[in-house]
C-alpha cells in the first residue's frame, strides 16, 4: 500500500483534496478551528512564544502524578482552580528562565554536564558505581539517556540565571543586625484576657435578636446545591474479576521465572589479608605471598583459632577486630577472585591463598544461606494475581474505549455499564467540591464538574467517562438535584441562637475590656493580670494578634496600654512594660545572619525574575486567569 502511495503521489493528493474540500464547505473553516481550539488555546505568552492549554494540562497532570506517588498526600487538593493557576505560573517562570538562559548562552558543555551529574547529591540514586547514568531507572521514568541529558542541561542552564544573583547578594551587617533585633528583641508585657464564656449568664437573646441576626447573615445558613447520583468505576481490579488463570499457566510462569522465586544465595566468610596492592614491588609481593602461605598453614593446623589469627595478623583493619568476619554478602559484592574463591568453598572449609588487587587472602567460609526455591503452592496466589493483572492490563485499552462509548451512546442510565463489565453500582450525595476525606471517584473534581454540568442536570444524561486516576474511569448519573437554597429560620433556629449568644458574649467582653484600658491609662501603676516575656520567636502562648501589637508598640513611649479585640475569641488588655535585650541563640547568631543573607539573596533573585518577566513580556492571559479563579 505504501509503495502504491509513493508511486502515485499526485493521484493520492488529488484523492485527499476530494475528501477535504467538501468537508470545508460543509463545516466551514470555523468548524475546524473549533475542533482544535481547545488544546491549542493560548493561555500565556513568553518572549513571543505561546503556552497552550495542552501544555498547561500536561504540566498539571505531571504534578498530580508526582503527588499521587507521595504516601499520605491527598492529590485532590492540588487539582483545584487555584492550584492549576500556580502550575501555570510555575510554567511561565520556567519559560522565562529558559529564554534568559538561551540569550545568555548559559547551557553547560558536555564535560561540565558530566561533572555536575557526577557530583550533585540529588542524582546519587541515578548513578552507577562508575559514575554513568543508570538507564534502567531512567526507562522506568519514561526517559532515555538523551532525553535526560537534554533535560539536565536545560535545568542547569536555568539555575544559573538566578544562581549568580542569589549567591552574590550582599547583606550588610548593619541591615542584618536591625533585622535580627526585630526578630529576637524581647518585651515584658502584662496582660488580662477577658473570656466571652464568662459572660454567658448575662446573655439572653430575644426572638427579635435571633431574627435580626438571621436576616443579616442569611448567607451563613444556605445549603449548597447538591445532587444524588449513581456512579460506576472501571479499573484494573474490576476488569480483572472476570479473568481466569489456569493452574497450567501459573505453573508454566513459575517454571519460566524460577529465579524470581528463588532466594538469592548469601555467604558469610572471614579472611586474613596480607596487603600487597598494585604499586607493590615484585619482591614485596613475593614476601607477602609467603607470609600468607605461612598463615594458611597455621589456620589449617588450628581451624578453630582462625579468628584469633585474623585479629593478630590481618592487615584489613575493618575486619581484623571482628576476627576477620565480613558478614553476609551476595555475588557481586566482592572483587572477582575473592568472590570466586568464597562461592567455591563448602561451609567451614579454608581456601588456598587468593590473590586480589588488595593483596593475598586466606579465607574461611563460615555460613551459607538462601538459594532455595519457594514451593509452587506458596507462590501460586501471587502468580495468579500477577498473571490476572497482566492480562487485564492488555484488555484495558479496549475496555476503556467500550466503557467511554457506552456511557455516551446509552446515556439514560448506567445499568448497561454494570451489566457489560460486572460493575458495582454506587450511590452518593455530592456537592460541587469534594467533601473532606473523600476518596476514589468522589474525590475527583473533574467528575463532580461533569455531574453539575448542564447536560447531566437538565438533560438527565450520563456524564462522560472521566479519568479519575491511572487506569481508572468513572461515569455518573444524576438521580435528583437540589439547587442551593437558604434554610428557613425554623430549621436553623438553634444554630442562629448559638451564634447570637457568641456574638453578644464577645460584645460584653469587648465592652469591659475597653473600660479596663481606659482605667489603666488613668492609673498607670495599677496592677494587671499576668506577666510574660515575648518575642517573634517566643510567643509565650499569646495569640498572633496580641504578639504583633505588643512588638509594634512604640518603645519610646512605655509603658503602653492598649486592647486587642480577638472577635468571638474575646478581648485582651495589654501593657508593654519594658524592652529587654535580644536573647542570643546558643552558639551565637552567625547562622541566623547566614539565613538572613540567603533570604536577601532569594528576594533579589525574585526581583530579578520579575524584571525578566517584564523584559520577555511574560503574561498569563486574562481568560486563563479568570477560568482559574475560585467560585
Amino acid at each position: 500500500m505504501f509503495e502504491f502511495i509513493r508511486k502515485h503521489t499526485k493521484l493520492t493528493l488529488a484523492f485527499l483534496l476530494l475528501l477535504i474540500i467538501p468537508s470545508f464547505v460543509f463545516f466551514g473553516i470555523e468548524g475546524y478551528s473549533r475542533f482544535t481550539s481547545g488544546a491549542h488555546e493560548t493561555v500565556a505568552k513568553v518572549a513571543g512564544h505561546t503556552v497552550t492549554r495542552a501544555e498547561w494540562d500536561q504540566a498539571q497532570q505531571r504534578l498530580i502524578e508526582r503527588v499521587r506517588r507521595q504516601p499520605g498526600v491527598d492529590a485532590s487538593q492540588f487539582d483545584t482552580p487555584q492550584a492549576r493557576l500556580q502550575t501555570l505560573d510555575a510554567l511561565l517562570r520556567e519559560r522565562t528562565l529558559l529564554a534568559a538562559a538561551q540569550d545568555q548562552h548559559l547551557a553547560p558543555s558536555d564535560a561540565r554536564l558530566q561533572r555536575l551529574f557526577a557530583t550533585d547529591p540529588q542524582f546519587a540514586a541515578l548513578r552507577n558505581p562508575d559514575g554513568s547514568v543508570n538507564r534502567e531507572l531512567l526507562s522506568m521514568q519514561g526517559l532515555s539517556s538523551e532525553m535526560f541529558a537534554a533535560q539536565l542541561r536545560q535545568d542547569y542552564a536555568m539555575r544559573q540565571v538566578l544562581g549568580g544573583i542569589e549567591s552574590s547578594a550582599l547583606a550588610p551587617r548593619t541591615d542584618s543586625t536591625r533585622a535580627l533585633d526585630a526578630l529576637l528583641q524581647r518585651r515584658e508585657i502584662q496582660f488580662q484576657r477577658l473570656d466571652p464564656a464568662a459572660y454567658r449568664a448575662r446573655v439572653a437573646p430575644s426572638d427579635a435578636d435571633i431574627e435580626a441576626y438571621y436576616k443579616a447573615h442569611e448567607a451563613q445558613f444556605r445549603a449548597p446545591e447538591q445532587a444524588q447520583i449513581q456512579y460506576v468505576v472501571l479499573d484494573l481490579d474490576a476488569l480483572g474479576q472476570g479473568v481466569a488463570v489456569s493452574e497450567a499457566d501459573a505453573r508454566k510462569f513459575y517454571d519460566d521465572n524460577a529465579a524470581r522465586y528463588t532466594a538469592p544465595e548469601e555467604r558469610r566468610a572471614s579472611h586474613i589479608l596480607v596487603k600487597a596492592d598494585q604499586g607493590t614491588s615484585a619482591a614485596e609481593r613475593a614476601k607477602a605471598k609467603a607470609k600468607a602461605e605461612a598463615l594458611l598453614e597455621q589456620a589449617r593446623k588450628n581451624p578453630g583459632g582462625f579468628a584469633e589469627l585474623a585479629k593478630k595478623d590481618s592487615d584489613d583493619a575493618g575486619s581484623a577486630a571482628e576476627g576477620g568476619d565480613l558478614g553476609w554478602f551476595r555475588r557481586g559484592a566482592m572483587v572477582k577472585p575473592f568472590e570466586d574463591a568464597v562461592f567455591g568453598l563448602k561451609a567451614g572449609e579454608l581456601s588456598g591463598v587468593v590473590h586480589s588487587d588488595f593483596g593475598y587472602h586466606v579465607i574461611k567460609l563460615t555460613g551459607v544461606r538462601g538459594g532455595e526455591r519457594k514451593p509452587f503452592d506458596q507462590v501460586k496466589a501471587e502468580i495468579e494475581s500477577d498473571l490476572r493483572r497482566a492480562q487485564t492490563a492488555k484488555r484495558w485499552p479496549e475496555a476503556a474505549e467500550q466503557f467511554t462509548n457506552m456511557a455516551y451512546e446509552q446515556p439514560d442510565n448506567l445499568q448497561p455499564l454494570v451489566d457489560k463489565f460486572k460493575l458495582q453500582m454506587h450511590a452518593a450525595t455530592v456537592t460541587r467540591l469534594p467533601a473532606p476525606g473523600a476518596t476514589g471517584a468522589l474525590a475527583s473534581a473533574k467528575l463532580l464538574d461533569a455531574v453539575f454540568s448542564t447536560d447531566a442536570l437538565r438533560n438527565q444524561r450520563n456524564t462522560d467517562a472521566i479519568e479519575i486516576g491511572p487506569n481508572q474511569l468513572a461515569a455518573a448519573h444524576v438521580v435528583k438535584y437540589e439547587p442551593a437554597r437558604t434554610l428557613p429560620l425554623a430549621e436553623v433556629r438553634e444554630r442562629v441562637r448559638d451564634r447570637v449568644v457568641v456574638t453578644q458574649e464577645a460584645a460584653l467582653a469587648r465592652q469591659d475590656g475597653e473600660a479596663r484600658v481606659d482605667a489603666l491609662r488613668k492609673a498607670p501603676t495599677e496592677g494587671l493580670g499576668d506577666t510574660a516575656v515575648v518575642s517573634r520567636t517566643q510567643a509565650a502562648g499569646q495569640p498572633p494578634a496580641v504578639l504583633d501589637a505588643a512588638l509594634r508598640a512604640d518603645a519610646n513611649k512605655l509603658p503602653a496600654v492598649f486592647g486587642v479585640d480577638l472577635g468571638n475569641a474575646g478581648y485582651v488588655v495589654v501593657r508593654v512594660v519594658k524592652v529587654l535585650p535580644p536573647e542570643t541563640p546558643p552558639g551565637g547568631d552567625e547562622q541566623l545572619r547566614r539565613q538572613y543573607a540567603q533570604l536577601w539573596g532569594a528576594a533579589e533573585a525574585e526581583a530579578y525574575l520579575a524584571a525578566l518577566k517584564k523584559r520577555y513580556k511574560a503574561e498569563i492571559l486574562p481568560a486563563a486567569r479568570a477560568a482559574s479563579a475560585p467560585d
